[in-house]
């Protein structure tokens, strides 16, 4: 592999006194090699964190990320660049982490070590994009130089740059690591279309006008709000392995520009494990798929990936079908998960049943045999119990019909305006009626947004919604861009198979870890047929599937989710253990496992022989 040459930003002064160009932007383009076209940063700068403020927790702790509340801004309106990153940390590892007490993050498992360093941020676009992805490498005071290792991640779901934070942050930083991320051309960039107000590059919100420095800025948007992964046009998801790249040779340039004694640093020298989890997961195997030998191994948690292969389904699929079915089948499933709340959401759910038997879906003329008949679809269909239990929460939050509508869009590649189903995306009040956004909540978009509304002040707006099941009309516009022929079914279809993974590239160490619950991205339409198919054509691909594990740790802070599931991370924890190890010549790669845990019940805390780690 070919030595990759990378020119510093602000080398002199950082020879002397880094500080004296942290957080500023650089005029300097550094190009590399791709393979296929030249990738091109912009938006450069790099930000110092040290003195109470490091790499994982900007000073948060355990304590601070704890607090229920997030770190307040000095001036709400107006946060500094600064606030808006302690916030984004806060909200990214209480999305993806159990912090509560008794749930054994930092104790059992993982770390929140104080990691001083640096951070080095910009914008990449993959050739053919029209819109950037965001790029962050994270390299601590502490860097092994001797070793030289980078960890690649994607954020999970639609996740800002620190949604990996809890997954590669936690593992690589102590390490000595040094941390690549990539939102995957998604991200909580968001657009005031009414103020052409966007996100500018440290996070701020942007000047007025036109999205004057806004890092996303879309076309077609003349109202309401837009957001990246809905709107760019790019159908992000088709290049996911690509924006993975992108990162890892973004830290080589970092890693030159921090230690330019040591420079250049190239993949032959250079340690490289990609890990995520969720999207990112299915990021981190869209990467191994890409030619060359830059990755030395990947680690793949409860990935949405889609496979061509037997009993496997596409993330839009389930997810229209779930978004549909799910209220009335899970009317016959007894110890549902709490929250939601069964008391609150069953009246919603019997009319769905009855909506579903007028519309010819379910059988039945009454609810209780409406819902078996949409319980026996579902199992029909290849959903487990365990996965239609755990599903409960996305039904209680309306987690499927925001996932729907939002990659309808993308897929798709429609603007914000031209939705086919009618979903657009604005500030509500209270009764649902739409507004423009004020300062206040365009502030924490990009600290406190998940990449996909609803949340952080912004909302879903369904156009369609009529009759006692409001939300039928629009859920069955979605599910028929999955089943029907029109011109936009076949415009949605088309990106869909964009998105279609390949095999791992040959001889490269693949270990993929998802729970046997999961109810968001199920293991039986995913990683379970992805590594089937993947060894059959010779590839080398692990699987860990653990008992009691379902898709959200974060919401293991709920006491009744607490006693009944075992959080997932510390098993991805484990794999990158192991495959360190393998690459060191000291341990061997993880056999398949099916991993028997106990749940811990109620009241009780965390213990090692609960989570029943393979060693």
């Amino acid at each position: 592999m070919t030595t990759r040459m990378f020119r510093p930003l602000c080398l002199a002064t950082l020879a002397i006194a880094l500080s004296a160009c942290a957080g500023t932007p650089s005029r300097d383009m550094s190009a590399s090699t791709s393979g296929d076209a030249a990738t091109m940063f912009s938006a450069q700068r790099i930000s110092v964190h040290r003195d109470g403020d490091d790499l994982l927790t900007a000073g948060l702790g355990m304590a601070g990320l704890q607090a229920m509340t997030p770190p307040a801004f000095a001036d709400p309106e107006r946060p500094d660049a600064a606030e808006i990153r302690r916030r984004a940390l806060w909200s990214n590892w209480r999305g993806i982490a159990d912090l509560a007490p008794g749930g054994g993050y930092g104790t059992l498992y993982g770390s929140l070590a104080n990691v001083p360093g640096r951070e080095f941020h910009a914008l990449a676009t993959v050739p053919g994009a029209s819109q950037p992805h965001r790029v962050l490498v994270q390299v601590p005071d502490g860097f092994d130089r001797a070793r030289g290792c980078i960890v690649v991640t994607a954020s999970s779901g639609s996740r800002g740059i620190y949604g990996g934070i809890a997954v590669a942050g936690a593992w690589g930083l102590p390490k000595g690591c040094a941390i690549a991320y990539t939102d995957k051309g998604a991200g909580t960039d968001y657009f005031d279309a009414d103020a052409a107000i966007g996100i500018s590059a440290d996070g701020t919100p942007a000047g007025a006008g036109a999205g004057a420095g806004a890092v996303f800025a879309p076309t077609g948007a003349v109202q309401g709000v837009a957001f990246k992964h809905a709107h760019s046009g790019d159908n992000p998801e088709a290049d996911w392995g690509r924006h993975v790249r992108q990162a890892a040779e973004f830290a080589l340039q970092a890693l030159g520009e921090a230690w330019p004694d040591d420079a250049p640093f190239d993949f032959d020298s250079t340690r490289v494990i990609a890990v995520g989890i969720s999207n990112g997961g299915g990021a981190v195997l869209r990467a191994a798929e890409l030619e060359g030998d830059w990755l030395d191994a990947v680690v793949a948690g409860e990935p949405s990936v889609n496979v061509d292969a037997p009993g496997a389904r596409t993330l839009y699929d389930y997810t229209t079908e779930a978004a549909m079915l799910m209220p009335c089948a899970q009317l016959a499933l007894d110890n549902l998960p709490q929250p939601p709340l069964t008391a609150q959401v069953a009246p919603l759910w019997t009319e769905r049943c009855a909506s579903l038997r007028k519309a010819g879906l379910v059988e039945g003329e009454d609810t209780a045999a409406q819902s078996r008949s949409a319980l026996e679809t579902l199992r029909a269909h290849g959903w487990t119990d365990g996965a239609l239990r755990a599903g409960a929460l996305s039904t209680g939050f309306d987690l499927w019909r925001a996932i729907a509508a939002a990659y309808a869009s993308a897929y798709g590649r429609f603007d914000a305006d031209t939705h086919p189903c009618g979903f657009r995306y604005a500030a509500q009040d209270a009764d649902g009626a739409t507004r423009p956004a004020t300062a206040l909540e365009r502030a924490t978009w990009w600290s406190d947004g998940s990449g996909i509304p609803p949340g952080a002040g912004v909302g879903l707006v369904d156009t369609r919604m009529a009759g006692a099941d409001p939300l039928l009309p629009g859920l069955q516009c979605l599910r028929a861009l999955a089943t029907g022929d029109s011109p936009d079914a076949r415009r949605v279809q088309a990106g869909i198979a964009q998105t279609r993974v390949g095999l791992p590239r040959a001889g490269l160490p693949v270990v993929v870890v998802h729970g046997a619950d999961d109810g968001l991205i199920p293991v039986a339409f995913t990683s379970a047929p992805y590594a089937a198919w993947a060894r059959a054509a010779g590839r080398d691909v692990r699987l860990w599937e653990v008992a009691n594990a379902q898709h959200f740790d974060g919401f293991l802070a709920l006491p009744d989710y607490a006693a009944r599931y075992v959080p997932l991370l510390p098993y991805v924890y484990s794999a990158l253990d192991r495959v360190d190890a393998h690459l060191d010549g000291t341990g061997a790669l993880p056999a398949d496992a099916v991993i028997v845990t106990t749940p811990r019940g109620p009241g009780r805390i965390l213990e090692a022989s609960h989570l029943a780690i393979p060693r």
